[in-house]
């Protein structure tokens, strides 16, 4: 596994700007899109709760994930946030090297 995006949530639109901008700026990934509005179904301290979110999905190279799960988890608003690091499995050979060279 050379290339992973990683997901995440946020409860406004501009909390999903300021995640994905500050782990551009800080290359730990090459490009991060932010969908949405959203709903979201989820237990939380034992209530089903349902809430408009954004998603942000940021492309990284692999060795980048562990900072960048750091990164998501030290400035997120949520207590417990979403981050889940799934794997590029295949691609555009020109664009994953171009998503390493911007996470150096």
């Amino acid at each position: 596994m050379e290339h992973v995006v990683v997901t995440t949530t946020a409860g406004s639109e501009e909390a999903a700007r300021a995640l994905a901008t500050g782990a551009i700026e800080a290359r730990l990934g090459a490009c991060a899109q932010i969908v949405g509005p959203l709903t979201s179904v989820y237990r939380w301290e034992g209530v089903v709760q349902t809430e408009t979110e954004w998603r942000v999905e940021i492309k990284a190279a692999a060795r980048r994930a562990p900072e960048l799960t750091e990164y998501l988890k030290t400035e997120h608003a949520y207590d417990v946030p979403e981050v889940i690091v799934t794997p590029i499995v295949g691609g555009s050979a020109e664009y994953l090297a171009w998503l390493t060279e911007e996470t150096r």
